[in-house]
């Protein structure tokens, strides 16, 4: 387990409601910590959250460039000085929060909780890949693989893709970082690595097809900058309805991560070289069981502690 971070102060702060209401109509509380910002990519131009106030940043247009700093904390206080006051997120339509996304790639890390070893193990029983997972969890090496170019992502409220050749497809709810090019993780945003666990299951070796489609990845609702890394102790929450019904609610927290998000960023970077930086998924402690497949309609929402709620419903 990674060891714990030491934080200031917290405080406790809420979101432009339309964003933050679970499917039962309830507002998430938000724990925030004082010395971080919350950077809104949208259709009115970037948008930065410091408690409860809204800045719209002018005279930048790149996303890439803007994000792509290893000073992003230091930068975006400096534009906060220079900016002028907003109304934030309350006047955006419901398609006007874009996912945090420019020409990034993002890629995702396997079996990094317990649980999901176990339900890779259970899926992967009858086609004799059971061992492969139980032996990557305890190795030095973790899975790493690529997940989806920009085109194939999905920002907040937008709908996503369980493939038609499929039986058993499940949301992934993971934290997932944003490093920069020189591999500094800067940044953290929400992510869902949607998958098919019966192709999986048929063979380790389909795992690009079970992992990788249009419309395979969600990511949002903002990225979430802080001075100092999340602690393990955060926490991870999913829910999934359909229609009136919860069918669906686990939740987990980062103490039960195996490897750290350093660790991960780390072997990411060993041969492979980010332009603009790069999105890591750090894989999920959450899996719904055998009984469980996800259907048309279904509404997913995923928060995790200081960055916010991300919501998609299933094509």
């Amino acid at each position: 387990m990674f060891a714990p971070h030491l934080f200031e102060s917290t405080q406790i702060i809420t979101f432009p409601l339309k964003f933050l209401f679970t499917t039962e109509g309830n507002p998430f509380i938000i724990h925030n910590f004082l010395n971080s910002m919350h950077l809104y990519k949208t259709t009115s131009g970037f948008i930065l959250q410091r408690e409860n106030e809204f800045k719209t940043l002018e005279g930048i247009s790149e996303w890439d460039d803007l994000i792509n700093r290893d000073d992003l904390y230091d930068y975006l206080t400096a534009q906060w000085e220079k900016s002028l006051p907003s109304s934030g997120l309350e006047d955006l339509p419901e398609d006007g929060l874009l996912a945090p996304i420019g020409s990034q790639e993002v890629w995702a890390a396997g079996v990094t909780y317990y649980s999901s070893r176990l339900a890779r193990m259970e899926e992967s029983l009858d086609a004799g890949g059971g061992d492969f997972y139980s032996r990557v969890y305890q190795a030095e090496r973790p899975e790493i693989f690529m997940k989806a170019t920009p085109a194939r992502v999905v920002g907040p409220n937008s709908p996503f893709r369980i493939r038609k050749d499929s039986e058993w497809d499940v949301p992934e709810p993971e934290l997932t970082l944003f490093a920069t090019s020189s591999g500094k993780i800067v940044a953290y945003t929400i992510g869902n690595d949607v998958s098919s666990r019966s192709i999986e299951g048929e063979n380790p070796l389909y795992l690009p097809q079970a992992k990788t489609f249009d419309e395979c990845a969600c990511l949002g609702p903002c990225l979430f900058v802080p001075k100092q890394p999340l602690g393990p102790d955060t926490g991870v929450e999913l829910s999934i309805s359909r229609g009136e019904e919860k069918v669906f609610f686990g939740s987990t927290s980062l103490t039960q991560m195996k490897r750290s998000p350093e660790e991960l960023i780390g072997f990411l970077f060993r041969e492979t070289s980010f332009e603009s930086g790069v999105f890591l998924m750090t894989g999920t402690g959450i899996v719904p069981g055998t009984d469980f497949t996800l259907q048309s309609g279904d509404l997913v929402s995923i928060s995790i502690d200081s960055i916010g709620v991300l919501t998609n419903s299933v094509r």
